[in-house]
């Protein structure tokens, strides 16, 4: 409760920073994957999609889409969505803006190298959620940048896989945009969670769309 309660407060003291999407009487979910992608875990998390005919965005750390360019091929594919989730992984709090915006930069010259096709916008997602004001006014210009309202904590080992099922059922609704992680910390929480989760809202009759 307490961090859904941060959230609530982060989402009003920047309200330019996108938290949830407003779907009206729609049923829809925006899932979203963070950190791959990677052999494995990101593969799962397709196969998962591909089963239930759900769409997604993946945040994506440049450095890993230098690593395995097939998979970052084949999530656009499937036509799934990808974002900018720095080169590095880096925490803008901890980080010189210079350096930060670098790091941003250089995520997306992978991804255009790469051949990655997108109209508007480029989606940016801030490591950890950590970003300072310089940095938003620095990149709102060219990106749309994307939060949440749900974190499953699938990274966290102090969640068992149960409890990060439970969480992202107790906190999604219309509307929500949801984290998940394709990475290798986060795969044994992932794997219990993720199909369960698509199961579940399927059942009631969501769809999950790309932002």
């Amino acid at each position: 409760m307490y961090f859904n309660n941060m959230i609530w407060l982060l989402s009003r003291i920047y309200p330019a920073l996108e938290w949830s999407v407003s779907t009206g009487q729609k049923k829809e979910i925006y899932l979203t994957f963070d950190d791959g992608p990677v052999p494995g875990p990101t593969d799962f998390v397709l196969e998962q999609l591909q089963e239930y005919g759900a769409s997604a965005t993946f945040f994506c750390v440049g450095d890993n889409v230098r690593k395995y360019p097939s998979l970052f091929h084949r999530i656009q594919a499937e036509g799934h969505r990808c974002g900018n989730h720095t080169h590095n992984h880096l925490n803008g709090w901890k980080i010189s803006n210079s350096e930060y915006l670098a790091n941003v930069q250089q995520c997306t010259d992978i991804f255009l190298s790469q051949g990655l096709k997108s109209s508007g916008k480029m989606l940016f997602r801030p490591p950890y959620g950590k970003i300072s004001p310089a940095q938003i006014n620095a990149l709102q210009t060219q990106y749309r940048i994307i939060m949440w309202n749900v974190l499953t904590g699938d990274y966290d080992a102090n969640l068992s896989p149960d409890q990060c099922l439970n969480k992202a059922l107790t906190y999604t609704k219309s509307g929500s945009i949801v984290i998940f992680h394709d990475s290798y910390k986060a795969e044994p929480n992932m794997r219990y969670a993720l199909p369960r989760f698509l199961r579940h809202f399927s059942e009631l009759g969501y769809v999950f769309k790309t932002l």
